[in-house]
């Protein structure tokens, strides 16, 4: 369930603001979100901010709301990370630069904590090495298929040079099979297979499959591995998976691949090409 959606309507009814300071941001957006009959027991804090370039005076506000959500006889608990943008007298649940058509709430991320760089998401390089890379990816999607392999093949040649964290984030929505095809890259990581995860993109299969059989059959077949049904629903798996998909939500990526790099969101994907390497 989207929480957001809901909320933007009412706001921008009622976008005016007089001093933005975080408790007054907070304090504001309460307001105009408690005003939903069905939305209660809503808790809002304000889990960063950032100068949006190019936008003089317009500040990032990185939020996690909480609510409890009622849908005819059925209320549930939804918790949702958002940007807000605000300046002066103006707050706006989203900025749109007219002449490029850039959606600024796309240019801009919280800072990529250090508690999120896992030992069991680094697929390459040394976790003390000179620069850190995050790819959020889905193997299923076509720009990716086409960049990332290049990107990791390039990466690992500099083991010193660039650590390399990967994060499973299958659309489900656009290619149903990712989302079993990622478990099964899990679940054949923790069974010790000498994984390289370029291969993940060399796999065949259409991606509306919803077979799982049929998946794990081409991932078998492309890693010469046994991965089973099973597997997909081992605790350790679902753990692992569900840990990817908490930094997408903390790090608001919404499309694939996005890259960050030493923590900032690298929107062109190209940083890493700009380091001079040994």
């Amino acid at each position: 369930m989207l929480l957001m959606p809901k909320l933007s309507a009412t706001l921008l009814l009622c976008a005016s603001l007089f001093g933005a300071s975080d408790a007054e941001v907070v304090t504001f957006l309460k307001k105009g979100i408690g005003a939903n009959p069905s939305i209660s027991n809503l808790k809002i804090e304000i889990t960063g901010k950032q100068a949006v370039a190019g936008m003089n005076g317009w500040q990032a506000y990185f939020t996690n709301m909480e609510a409890d959500v009622k849908q005819g006889s059925e209320v549930r608990h939804v918790s949702q990370a958002g940007t807000y943008f605000a300046s002066g007298s103006i707050i706006a649940p989203e900025l749109l630069n007219v002449k490029t058509g850039e959606r600024l709430n796309d240019m801009v991320a919280p800072a990529f904590t250090n508690s999120y760089y896992a030992k069991a998401n680094l697929i390459s390089g040394e976790a003390t090495a000179a620069h850190k890379v995050a790819i959020f990816s889905d193997p299923l999607c076509p720009f990716c298929r086409k960049f990332v392999p290049e990107a990791l093949s390039y990466m690992a040649k500099y083991p010193k040079t660039f650590a390399v964290y990967y994060y499973h984030f299958p659309l489900a929505a656009l290619h149903p099979a990712s989302v079993s095809l990622t478990k099964a890259a899990i679940a054949a990581e923790q069974n010790g297979t000498n994984f390289d995860m370029s291969k993940l993109y060399q796999v065949e299969i259409n991606p509306d499959e919803k077979g799982d059989q049929k998946i794990l059959d081409a991932f078998n077949k492309t890693f010469k591995t046994n991965v089973r049904i099973a597997d997909l629903r081992r605790a350790s798996v679902v753990k692992q998976f569900e840990f990817d998909q908490k930094i997408v939500r903390a790090m608001m990526v919404n499309g694939t691949p996005t890259l960050f790099f030493d923590g900032e969101k690298d929107n062109k994907k190209t940083k890493y090409k700009d380091v001079k390497v040994k």
